[in-house]
């Protein structure tokens, strides 16, 4: 009996250590100010207007509250990408630092590199999510509340009042994935280099990769293709298309338009998916077949020709 109030005084103390050293609310959700943002901004997608700042229906901030309690933490007050979340992303070990929107530059674009995206672009960034990265989908949000984040991600930048998006660029029907086709994209990839990033088997491992960096100095690593994951901008042949034509602004990925031919551009693109051997594509299936049949007939991809 003498022990209650031993056990009783024990609790309670502990009660008050738990709730003395609990963690404190997240960044994200805190009504912080949003200091550089402070034009009025509006998204068209979808028949719908996004506002970073107002819908004129007495709401005030619509845009700017859902960055505040979704995006800041990341993303930072100043759309700068030094939220207080950013200093454990670690590019090191193939964590992307957050975008800076004061730059308005994107890697996922319809446009031609050099050239702002267009409104439908960053929508679809925002839904798809970014693999490999902190940028979760945010398709749980409806289109509505997507479109707002839109304007607010327009409104750090005054690239966005002085600048037009580019004219998206026209992507031709596939051609056949035909084992000539696959051939050709891979002597496309010998003979552009893509293998010096890439490597010659796609595994990301190529004699450039440990030493690439982004524009503002933070390393990236060139993308594997045989983990069978994702592409960074899409999932579809069509996509991968996209990326050749366009390249990933703000990266070593370059656009490859003014190089290679639309048809030529397929062929790589052909040639790629026989890389991801973890998903078994029909184009490797096409691939493989036919090596088969033309044993020890490739030169090996990386030779530098004598």
């Amino acid at each position: 009996m003498k022990r209650k109030p031993v056990f009783a005084a024990l609790f309670a103390a502990s009660l008050i250590l738990l709730f003395a050293t609990r963690p404190t609310e997240c960044f994200a959700q805190i009504d912080i100010h949003i200091h550089t943002a402070t034009n009025t901004m509006e998204s068209h997608i979808h028949g719908l207007t996004g506002e970073a700042f107002g819908d004129g229906q007495g709401r005030p901030d619509v845009g700017a509250q859902l960055y505040r309690r979704y995006c800041i933490g990341c993303h930072g007050p100043n759309g700068d990408g030094s939220g207080e979340n950013a200093m454990w992303f670690d590019p090191t070990m193939g964590f992307a630092k957050p975008r800076d929107f004061t730059l308005a530059v994107f890697k996922c674009r319809s446009t031609p590199t050099g050239t702002l995206p267009t409104e439908e672009d960053l929508f679809d960034s925002v839904t798809r999510g970014f693999v490999n990265t902190n940028m979760p989908s945010w398709r749980p949000l409806t289109e509505q509340e997507r479109a707002n984040l839109i304007a607010m991600v327009k409104a750090f930048s005054p690239r966005w009042q002085a600048e037009k998006p580019g004219a998206p660029i026209t992507i031709p029907p596939e051609t056949a994935p035909t084992v000539e086709s696959i051939l050709h994209g891979r002597e496309l990839f010998d003979k552009i280099q893509c293998w010096k990033c890439h490597g010659p088997e796609g595994r990301g491992d190529g004699p450039s990769a440990l030493t690439l960096t982004d524009t503002k100095g933070n390393p990236i690593r060139p993308y594997d293709f045989t983990t069978g994951e994702r592409f960074k901008c899409g999932a579809s042949n069509q996509d991968l298309y996209r990326i050749f034509m366009t390249g990933l602004d703000g990266t070593p990925m370059p656009s490859f338009s003014d190089n290679i031919k639309p048809e030529e551009a397929w062929d790589l693109v052909h040639f790629l998916r026989t890389l991801q051997v973890t998903l078994k594509t029909p184009e490797l299936a096409t691939f493989q077949t036919w090596l088969k049949g033309h044993p020890n007939t490739l030169k090996p991809i990386g030779q530098e020709v004598p």
